[in-house]
């Protein structure tokens, strides 16, 4: 194989030192297996890296965090952007030039001395590209929207080698399509997100214990039904495995949490949850957070593991997909299941000011599930159960929560339009569509 020319980052090939720890992400299961790693510095090292993919008939993926890898690339080029993590914040036009290997904390922190917050999510460690190319439901965001609706411009190498910057007045079909509906059209090496004036809210987590976890569903349907913009919330339940580096109250125990943040004064906060607190028994306390710790209110795992999962879109939360959940998913799964609902609705169902590629923003709630891979079909066999028993009331599916290979099969989601790009962008097929 040729070398490339005009790259500046590390060239590395199976067997160099530093090679597999390019490979190495959040997502342990199923890694890449390139022949070639770019270790891209900048937009040129990408457009070589691509260049030469091309003139070799070579597939490309990229990857920066790895938290959202569904299928794996095996041969060719792996471009990893990790090291393209500058970020800028213009205050005037309350905007953040991030570059392709940025990941959420670094925006947050930089906006924050602004006084300004992004559409960022529950992890601060995931990629801000990849989070936003798929739609991105961030801590806010029923009142700011989806991530996706706040871009302003994307930086991307197409598979011809050309760099553009894509905007909604000078290709407003790929940037329609970009902004939700992103994935494997190119790569992207800087985007512009518009951010919103903030830096405090009112919030936190509540834990509900198993016996009570039937009644907190419930609960929580009534009480979403009539929220304000403002409050953001969804529940997460699992059984926390019964390890030593976990805290003594949490091993093996059942438990489910409720996130919560709300934009509006404290007292109000307090008011607006009063009656879900009143509905169940609840531990933990809330109160006004600075928007640097909201990923605190989540605690996700820092740690890269091996998992699967997916998701759907609901019409509406019936009864009988709470009843699913938690006969298929819940505490007496045969494998350990991370049960996801959250509350849609608010800024999240209108249509931005310039169009984008979020399915189903009717949708109320999201329903996620996701769990550790553990050498069986199991995992995946439980999440087929319960995605069909939710079938009655789906509208569709975001590509942010579907991990794995056979998630994407088996629930493509189809974007108008992106097809014709695809062919017109790409007619070789060179991206890797992971």
């Amino acid at each position: 194989m040729d070398a490339i020319e005009n790259v500046k980052g590390p060239v590395l090939r199976p067997g160099d030192d530093g090679f597999d720890a390019q490979l190495a992400g959040y997502q342990t299961d199923h890694p890449h297996r390139p022949d070639l790693v770019v270790a891209a510095t900048s937009a040129d090292d990408v457009v070589a890296a691509v260049r030469h993919a091309a003139d070799h008939g070579l597939p490309v993926a990229v990857e920066t965090s790895g938290h959202g890898r569904a299928a794996p690339l095996t041969g060719g080029v792996l471009i990893t952007t990790r090291r393209m993590d500058g970020v800028r914040i213009d205050p005037a036009r309350r905007v953040a030039r991030v570059q392709a290997g940025t990941r959420w904390a670094r925006v947050v922190a930089a906006a924050a001395e602004h006084g300004l917050v992004p559409p960022s999510g529950s992890s601060p460690e995931a990629g801000v590209v990849g989070y936003t190319l798929g739609g991105g439901i961030g801590v806010l965001a029923r009142e700011l929207g989806w991530a996706s609706d706040r871009v302003e411009s994307v930086d991307l190498v197409t598979a011809d080698g050309g760099l553009r910057h894509v905007t909604a007045d000078s290709d407003p079909e790929l940037f329609r399509v970009l902004r939700g509906a992103g994935h494997g059209l190119g790569v992207v090496t800087a985007m512009e997100i518009e951010l919103a004036p903030g830096g405090r809210f009112y919030g936190g987590a509540l834990t509900v214990a198993e016996e009570h976890v039937p009644a907190l569903l419930a609960a929580y349907r009534e009480w979403t039904a009539d929220l304000p913009d403002g409050l953001t919330s969804s529940i997460g339940a699992l059984r926390y495995p019964d390890l030593p580096v976990l805290p003594e109250h949490l091993r093996g125990r059942y438990l489910a949490q409720v996130r919560i943040a709300w934009t509006g004064p404290a007292d109000e906060g307090e008011r607006l949850v009063a009656p879900l607190r009143a509905a169940v028994p609840t531990t933990g306390e809330l109160g006004e957070l600075p928007y640097t710790e909201a990923a605190s209110i989540f605690s996700e795992p820092d740690r890269p593991h091996p998992y699967t999962g997916t998701n759907a879109l609901l019409r509406e939360l019936d009864p009988a997909v709470l009843d699913a959940a938690l006969d298929i998913a819940g505490p007496g799964a045969p494998v350990m299941c991370v049960l996801g609902l959250r509350h849609l609705g608010g800024a999240l169902s209108r249509e931005p000011a310039v169009p984008d590629a979020v399915p189903h923003r009717d949708a109320p709630y999201l329903l996620q599930v996701l769990s550790l891979v553990d050498g069986t079909d199991l995992p995946g066999r439980l999440h087929r159960e319960l995605m069909e028993a939710a079938a009655p009331w789906t509208a569709g599916r975001t590509p942010n929560f579907r991990f794995g290979s056979r998630a994407a099969r088996d629930w493509p989601i189809e974007t108008p339009g992106r097809a014709e790009l695809e062919a017109e962008l790409d007619p070789k097929g060179l991206f890797h569509q992971a």
